[in-house]
Order: C-alpha cells, then sequence, then structure tokens
C-alpha cells in the first residue's frame, strides 16, 4: 500500500503533556492514594465523541470518559463497559476487516482492540503519543490513521495526521512505532476528517482550506475560502462529509451554509454549489450507505435529510431536544443516530421517527442548586435541562427521569433573561421537595418563586403542591428541611438577603377536605439587621441554626425562642453543620477568615479551631463523620474526620484541581466490610464531588473496584431483545428449564464424580473462537480433560476387594464356633428365643459388620480396671 509521504522518526514525548492539557480534549486523571483512589463513576460524557452502530444495527458504542459503553439500540440498555484505558478515550470505530471487533483510541497513547459483543480485550498498541481522533478504510488492510500532536513543536495547538501500521503479533501488548506522516496541518476535531470514496482520498477542513490527499497519486489539493462573503457571513469550515461513491465532499460552515464541491479530482476545474437552511453554524454531516441523501444538523436540535442531486427536496424532524453535536448512520442504513449537546444520543428509524434515547448526566457550564440525593430512588439530583432537576442513578449510570420546575417553554435565545432553578432541598423521608427559581432582568425586580413538591405513589413522581410567589423580598441563600425522622411537623427555613429567615409549615386543609395539605407561613426571625447566610437543623430537629454574617443563633422550632448565640474569630459564616449520632452535641462552621470552629452546645462554648480555608463542610447522615474540602496553591484537598476526635480519619492532598463547591454524602444500600482503618469511613457512605470543570468523582477501594470489575465482566445475553409478550412467556419457559436443570444436576451430582477436566472443557467450548489460542496449543490439553485418571479407582477396588476377604474369614470362623457349641436350650427356652427373635428386627449387613468390629476389639483393660 503506497499511502505515505515521509516517515516519522520517534522521539521522546516531550509535548505529550502540553498537548493534554491545552487541546480540546482534557480530562482528570484517576488519583491514587494508598487503598482509596479517586475516580470518575458514572455521569461521564457519551457525546464527547461520535458514536458508533454495528453492522446488524444490534449495538451502539460510544466513548464515555475512560471507557467505553456498548448500549442496545432496541432496549437502552448498557450491555458492556469495555475499561481498559487509563485517559480520556477520544475514539471508537468497528473494524473494517472484522466487524465483530472495534478500535478505541486515548489520550494514553494507546490504541486497543475488543471484542465487543463479550467485552473481552484483545489486544493493546502502545504508540506512545496522545491520540485525538481515529480514522481506517477497507481499502487499506492493517493501517490506522490517528490524529497527533505534531512532533518538535512547541504549540501544541498543531496536529497531524498519521498512518499507524498495526505489527502483526500474537503478543496481547505490542509496541506500534511504524508512522507515517499523511498531512502535517490539521483539525483535532473528528468531525473534521473523513475518507472518500471507499479509500481513495482523505479530506481534511480546517479554518478556510480544504485539503484533500489521493494516495494513489499522491498528492495533495488545497481549496480556501475569503473569510467573509458578500452577505457577511463566515465561511470556516466546521465539519466535512465524503460522498461513497461519486467525487463528492459535503462541507457545513459557520455560517450554516453547506457546500458540496464536485470534480476535486481536477484542482482547476472544481465546482461547488450552496445549500442554506440552519441559520448558525452546521456541527454535522453524514451522508447514507449508498449516497442517496445527506444529514445535517445543528443548535435548531432538528435533522435536515436532503436528496442528492435534489437539493431542493428536504425532509425535517424537528423538537429532537438539544443541539446535534454528531450524525452517525448504521451501515445498513436502517438507523439514525445524532448526539446531543444535553449529552443525550437519540436513535432513530431511517429519519421517521426516534425510537430509543440514551441520555446520559446533563452537564451544564455551572451547578446553581446543591448535590442531592433522593432519599426513595438513592438517585443523584442536580440541576439538567434548563427549568429541569434531572434524577440520575449512580448504580446504573443512567438518568432516571427530569422533573419540570419552572414549567415554561425554554427559548434558545442568547441574552434571554429565563427563569432559573437555583435551589432545592428534600425532606427526610423523600416526600418533599423545595425548589426555588429565579429570573432576574435589567429594568424588572427579581422574580422569584417557592415551590413545593409532593410525592405521587401513583405516578412515582412529584406533583406541585403549593407556589409561594415572591416568598421573600431579596433573593434566597439558603434553604433546608427539618430532617428528623420522628418530626410530628414537616418544617422547611429558608434564608434571604432580605433580612429575615422564614420557616414554612405544612398545615392540614382548613375547609374542606377534599383539598389537600398546603404549605403557609408560620415564623420570621431576624437578628439586628443583620444578613443571615447558612441555616442547618440538629438530627432531632430540637435546634436550628442561623448564621448571622459573623454570629450565629440557636433557636428552638417548637417556640421559636432564641436560645443562645455563639460568637467565633472575626469572618462572616460560610457553612453550618451539626454532628451526627454521638456527635450531636457539636456544631461545627467555616469562617471567610480561614477557619474551622467547632462550638460544644451542652457549654455553649468554642470546643476547638483551626486554621482552614474550607471551600465546603458536609457531614454523613448515618454516621459521626464530616468532610471538609480546603482550597490550597490551585487544588483541593479533603479532610475526613469526627468532631470529637483531634485526628483525621482520612486525609487526601490534592483530590483535583480548582475549588469544590459541591459535594454529598451517598449512603449506601449495603454496608462495606472494611478492615483497614483509612477506609472505614467509606463503609456506610460514598462521597461524590463535582469539580469546577463538572467532572463528577468519587472515592472508591481497590476492593470495590475489583468487585465491580467482576460483575460487569457478567455476560447480558437477553438484554438487547425486546420486551414482547412472547419474549415475556419465552422467557418464564427458561427460567423453569434452567430450574430443571439445575434440579437435574444437583442428582446427577450426588450419584456420580464428575471429571477433573470438565471445568477446562466448559470454558473451551463457550470461549469465542476469534480469542482462542493456536489448535495445536490446545489439543495436548484438551485431550488431557477428556482423560479420567484411573489410579484412585485401582486403590479404591483393591482396598475393596480385601476388605470382602477379611469379612468371609470372619464369618467363617463364627460358623465353625457355633457348630461346636452344644445344644442346652430346653423348649420352653427355645419358643422364648423364637418370641425375641420375632420381636427383634434383623440386623443390617452394616450393623452386623459393625458389631463383628467391636467383639474382636481387646477388652482386657476393662477388667484391670474393676480390680483396682
Amino acid at each position: 500500500m503506497n499511502c505515505v509521504t515521509k516517515p516519522i522518526t520517534r522521539k521522546k514525548n516531550n509535548h505529550e503533556e502540553e498537548a493534554a492539557a491545552t487541546s480540546q480534549v482534557g480530562g482528570e486523571n484517576m488519583v491514587e492514594h494508598g487503598e482509596i483512589r479517586v475516580v470518575h463513576r458514572g455521569g461521564s460524557k457519551i457525546n464527547f465523541r461520535e458514536p458508533v452502530i454495528t453492522s446488524d444495527s444490534k449495538f451502539l458504542l460510544c466513548a464515555s470518559g475512560e471507557c467505553v459503553k456498548v448500549f442496545s439500540t432496541s432496549t437502552e440498555e448498557c450491555i458492556h463497559d469495555l475499561q481498559g484505558h487509563t485517559d480520556l478515550v477520544t475514539g471508537v470505530l468497528i473494524r473494517p476487516w472484522n466487524h465483530l471487533q472495534a478500535y478505541t483510541c486515548s489520550v494514553d497513547g494507546t490504541v486497543r482492540l475488543w471484542d465487543f459483543t463479550d467485552g473481552i480485550l484483545i489486544k493493546t498498541y502502545v504508540i506512545g503519543c496522545p491520540i485525538y481522533s481515529m480514522y481506517a478504510s477497507e481499502n487499506h488492510n492493517g493501517v490506522l490513521f490517528i490524529v497527533t500532536p505534531t512532533l518538535g513543536d512547541k504549540r501544541s495547538e498543531l496536529f497531524q495526521l498519521v498512518a499507524l501500521h498495526l505489527p502483526q503479533s500474537g503478543d496481547q501488548l505490542v509496541e506500534a512505532r511504524e508512522l507515517s506522516a499523511v498531512l502535517s496541518d490539521v483539525s483535532s476535531n473528528p468531525e473534521a476528517i473523513a475518507f472518500g470514496q471507499g479509500g481513495d482520498f482523505i479530506a481534511s477542513a480546517k479554518g478556510l482550506q480544504l485539503e484533500i490527499y489521493f494516495f494513489k497519486k499522491q498528492k495533495s489539493y488545497r481549496f480556501s475560502l475569503k473569510e467573509d462573503n458578500k452577505k457577511g457571513g463566515k465561511n470556516t469550515f466546521i465539519c466535512i462529509a465524503c460522498h461513497p461513491k461519486d467525487d463528492c465532499i459535503a462541507t457545513g460552515h459557520e455560517d450554516g451554509k453547506i457546500r458540496l464541491w464536485r470534480n476535486i479530482n481536477h484542482k482547476k476545474e472544481y465546482t461547488y454549489s450552496t445549500l442554506h437552511w440552519h441559520h448558525s453554524a452546521v456541527s454535522s454531516l453524514r451522508f447514507t450507505p449508498e449516497g442517496t441523501n445527506l444529514l445535517s444538523g445543528g443548535v435548531e436540535s432538528v435533522l435536515v435529510q436532503w436528496k442528492y442531486n435534489q437539493e431542493s427536496q428536504r425532509d425535517f424532524l424537528p423538537r429532537l431536544g438539544a443541539a446535534i453535536t454528531h450524525i452517525t448512520v448504521s451501515p445498513d442504513g436502517a438507523l439514525f443516530c445524532t448526539s446531543h449537546a444535553d449529552n443525550k444520543i437519540t436513535i432513530i428509524q431511517s429519519c421517521v421517527k426516534v425510537s430509543a434515547v440514551i441520555q446520559g448526566l446533563v452537564k451544564g457550564e455551572s451547578l446553581s442548586s446543591d448535590l442531592m440525593v433522593d432519599p426513595r430512588s438513592k438517585a443523584l439530583v442536580l440541576n439538567g435541562k434548563p427549568g429541569h432537576l434531572q434524577f440520575y442513578s449512580l448504580q446504573r449510570d443512567k438518568l432516571l427521569f427530569n422533573l419540570d420546575i419552572v414549567q415554561q417553554e425554554y427559548i434558545h435565545q442568547s441574552g434571554l433573561q429565563q427563569f432559573e432553578v437555583v435551589k432545592a432541598a428534600f425532606d427526610a423521608s423523600g416526600n418533599w421537595l423545595a425548589t426555588v427559581e429565579e429570573r432576574k432582568q435589567k429594568a424588572v425586580e427579581l422574580e422569584l418563586n417557592l415551590k413545593l413538591w409532593a410525592f405521587d405513589e401513583q405516578t412515582q413522581s412529584f406533583v406541585l403542591n403549593t407556589t409561594i410567589s415572591a416568598p421573600h423580598e431579596s433573593r434566597i441563600i439558603a434553604m433546608c428541611f427539618c430532617r428528623a425522622a420522628d418530626s410530628q411537623t414537616t418544617m422547611l427555613v429558608s434564608t434571604s438577603k432580605d433580612g429575615h429567615f422564614k420557616a414554612w409549615q405544612l398545615a392540614a386543609p382548613a375547609h374542606t377536605e377534599d383539598e389537600g395539605p398546603s404549605w403557609s407561613c408560620d415564623f420570621v426571625g431576624a437578628y439586628h439587621s443583620l444578613v443571615p447566610e447558612c441555616c442547618c437543623f440538629s438530627a432531632d430537629g430540637s435546634l436550628l441554626a442561623v448564621s448571622f454574617q459573623e454570629v450565629v443563633t440557636v433557636w428552638s422550632p417548637a417556640s421559636w425562642e432564641l436560645l443562645t448565640t455563639l460568637s467565633q474569630p472575626p469572618g462572616a459564616i460560610r457553612n453550618l453543620c451539626f454532628g451526627r449520632l454521638s456527635c450531636s452535641k457539636y456544631l461545627l462552621g467555616t469562617t471567610e477568615k480561614n477557619m474551622l470552629c467547632c462550638w460544644n452546645l451542652l457549654t455553649c462554648s468554642l470546643e476547638w479551631s483551626t486554621s482552614m480555608d474550607v471551600s465546603l463542610l458536609l457531614t454523613d447522615p448515618v454516621s459521626e463523620n464530616m468532610a471538609a474540602f480546603c482550597y490550597q496553591d490551585g487544588c483541593t484537598d479533603l479532610f475526613v474526620f469526627k468532631p470529637s476526635e483531634p485526628r483525621p480519619l482520612f486525609s487526601h492532598k490534592a483530590v483535583c484541581s480548582g475549588k469544590v463547591t459541591r459535594a454529598v454524602f451517598a449512603p449506601r444500600e449495603e454496608m462495606l466490610e472494611s478492615c483497614e482503618e483509612s477506609c472505614q469511613w467509606l463503609n456506610h457512605s460514598q462521597l461524590y464531588f463535582i469539580t469546577q470543570y463538572m467532572d463528577l468523582l468519587t472515592f472508591t477501594t481497590k476492593a470495590e473496584e475489583e468487585r465491580l470489575m467482576a460483575s460487569s465482566k457478567q455476560l447480558v445475553v437477553d438484554d438487547s431483545v425486546a420486551m414482547t409478550p412472547f419474549y415475556l412467556l419465552l422467557g418464564k419457559h427458561r427460567q423453569q428449564q434452567e430450574q430443571n436443570q439445575d434440579s437435574l444436576s444437583v442428582l446427577s451430582a450426588e450419584r456420580e464424580r464428575l471429571p477433573q477436566g470438565s471445568v477446562a472443557i466448559k470454558e473451551l467450548l463457550q470461549t469465542p473462537a476469534h480469542v482462542l489460542p493456536s489448535t495445536s496449543f490446545l489439543c495436548s490439553m484438551f485431550v488431557q480433560s477428556l482423560l479420567i485418571s484411573v489410579t484412585d479407582d485401582r486403590e479404591e477396588k483393591q482396598h475393596a476387594e480385601e476388605e470382602m476377604e477379611s469379612e468371609r474369614e470372619e464369618e467363617d470362623s463364627e460358623e465353625e464356633m457355633e457348630s461346636s457349641r452344644p445344644k442346652q436350650a430346653s423348649s420352653a427356652g427355645d419358643r422364648a428365643a423364637a418370641a425375641e427373635s420375632s420381636e427383634a428386627p434383623p440386623l443390617t449387613k452394616a450393623q452386623a459388620r459393625e458389631l463383628r468390629r467391636v467383639k474382636k476389639l481387646d477388652h482386657s483393660w476393662l477388667s484391670s480396671v474393676l480390680d483396682c
């Protein structure tokens, strides 16, 4: 294959870290500290790179952080997690020469080959430099085309397209050092490079220039556009797509136009036509496999289908929910797939209807609400789509549902002020949810709404119960429920910049029985015209702590009496937390002067204080543990401690870069059994936090990681089958059949012993053939596993024969002794003996054998004991 222009001399990776830090793809590396590690756990982006649909249209593969997820296109369930990369995965593609295998590339400098149907890693190719995208063609057997940083260039924004020749080796870990340059200046955006006419050429777009490299000619042609057209539109290239059969290239531009370039084999005779429907930049283009249609998408959330050579005919699939970032078409053309800006993948049946939606964790530019855990579903709750709260399952790594808080249509227009969810809180049982939404306009006062939502058992969702317009005269700063489990009344407290805190209480209907319970203001509190900041209830709900700048006030919710005030070193209070369980007598707070203070509520005095720049303080709801995130030197440190003990239980330096402002303890469904003292704080709850780059991280132990890895390797066979009545009936029949087989296997195991090689035979027959070693290597092992060892059987048979001979000799000797004895029994004695023998049951052979053994025993020791 003549596809290269000049070889590359490999050097040390002098610029890899710089390129990874400043390029468009960036990721958090896993941080390890003894037995505890900081890892990504769910919530990774599934729209970061273009997804891939398999040749049979049953599975969809997409990059998700440091792993690759395999989804079923019919059930939307995740079948496998392909885990092995140690950094961000930047590309996925089906192997052109084997459609049951897939290649993945990563910033960690490796390309990995997978059997995605079974989730097995086949081979790892070590390249040694970051990889930002990857391409392949059937015409170039054994060669991958990857985008890497330009070697020897200090500016990491420069990238090159190189040909990677995969070495033929039987080892699982292979070094691939044979690289050849193809294009010297390309974009790191995967949408800007594409193969054309089955691999005859490859096209790359960057800035205002389109470059095409022809492999047979070994020449490259360049086409340029002016920066602005006559109408003021921007001609910058954004994406590219090549027709599978014709000499045609489609390019998408920043001004929303699509250009079709034809006759590109002749540089001076090329032509192009312009299509225009999108009002903003075209983010993705894709031809169907036969080339009959061209698909385009952008911020309009509309998939546009253009008829090739009849571009005036267009079809639209509107209201897809968010801006389109990638478009994929299955090899048979039956399915279309679109990735969206809200971390969602939509599967479409031939541009007719949406058949499945795979929704990931929605991440915005910032997080206005706190991280929360729903007490009912144990889901992580935070801001999602504009005006919504998302309920995300951390165990399944799947979005459960979105709750529309604002209940208004969101208008995608820059500069338009719309309602935004800024605060949210759950009560202890999960029956009530409180939300705060606000909208600030320049010439209008702040619009503020406090909404109380009740959980509906029938719909298994939250229903709006009470809306309070303008609950405060200014912005709400903090809000919390009384989380006491045995509390007779449900109470909510909110603090505001208007200088007041208000207590809202759930009251029974006063007039008719048809009306449900509603919320009303029970108390309004203030302290010396100071602005309240933080509020917190004690574990039993008997105390309420509210901070007014530098003063902490403690109130009784039963009578709303001010019980006491607590002083501390100068500085406004930023966080307040009550202790739990045995540490419930302590109240902890942080100040803007970088102080962490602990008060004893029994003595109303300062128990201890220390100098720490704590950005976030939170308590574990099911233990005495507390966590403090401290910001220092551009990184965040973690300290886990008990208020009653001076020594921290766990400390971790530089868990992430930047400042952590949102975190939550998620109680575990099953408590871990950790023996290490430094890991015991993770037994009851798991700590999740979000960095300033909107990465969701957590702490885990090596043992837990191994357990999760083992469970993820279990094969899920029937997940790709649609849930129809016939499937349910078949599944029930299969379950009964498996139970019958289990009972038969137990009986057979009791009857006879299986040969020792049965496990090896089972593994050999169930392992896919393409991942097995050669037949000559397995032949001897397989034959030996079929042979049954006869050594043990011969020894057992010889031992049984010896026992039978000894029993025969004993029976003969007993018969001789009985025949020599005189017959002294009378007729009456004979009758009595006959009666006794008729009443006594006959002895079994085992009992008779045991009786003969007892007769042979030496009882002479008993006479000596009696003589004494």
